[in-house]
């Protein structure tokens, strides 16, 4: 088999974790603020409940995840599985997963405020949506960018979990062709492609994170 075929089928493979990828972001990122609004709640129960969830999703691995959330129709509701059942599961534990640590990090940027700018605002006259607006969301974002950058870097190599329960990304069909060509080749081109990728999401982030110099603590 040549470089030339090697490249297409693991660029297939790439496209599949390239929506994995897409997917958990989309949405894990707005699904970690009601939970980290839930995790701030002033009800103890909801903060507990929250908090465990939290618990749940990071002490455990993702990988388990996968096989509980695909397995579990089946055994538990006797629900027959079906040919998309792997990638369901497969996005729907990451999106629950990613939503977990992405929470913790809203959570911390939005507690890292201090409470002195919320009665500042007050004083000038500012309501709670523009006090929110305007003073607190630029200096969070501006705080939580190097910790989700990490979060998404790890996501871009997280996608090779999914070869656990079947669904063909990148590294399943490096993994298949190494086994069939007798070669490191193949994870040496995967591994290049997942450098390559990371590469561009770290100049990507690093750009976002410039044009947030606009805002000194």
């Amino acid at each position: 088999m040549t470089i030339q075929t090697m490249f297409q089928m693991l660029g297939e493979g790439f496209f599949v974790s390239l929506q994995i990828f897409a997917f958990t972001l989309l949405g894990a990122l707005p699904l970690g603020i009601p939970v980290a609004l839930l995790r701030m709640s002033r009800f103890k129960i909801v903060r507990g409940i929250t908090r465990f969830y939290i618990s749940i999703m990071r002490g455990t691995p993702l990988m388990l995840q996968m096989f509980a959330i695909y397995f579990a129709p089946y055994y538990v509701f006797g629900i027959q599985l079906t040919p998309n059942s792997k990638w369901q599961a497969t996005i729907v534990a990451f999106i629950i997963n990613y939503a977990a640590y992405f929470a913790e990090i809203y959570r911390s940027g939005l507690q890292s405020i201090p409470r002195g700018q919320y009665e500042a605002a007050e004083v000038l006259g500012y309501s709670r949506l523009q006090t929110f607006v305007y003073i607190v969301l630029p200096q969070v974002v501006k705080r939580i960018m190097p910790a989700i950058g990490n979060e998404v870097i790890t996501l871009v190599k997280d996608t090779s979990l999914a070869f656990a329960i079947g669904v063909g990304e990148m590294f399943s069909t490096a993994k298949a062709l190494v086994a069939s060509q007798v070669s490191m080749i193949p994870f040496a081109i995967a591994a290049a492609i997942y450098w390559v990728f990371n590469f561009l999401v770290e100049v990507t982030l690093g750009r976002i994170e410039k044009k947030l110099d606009y805002y000194h603590d």
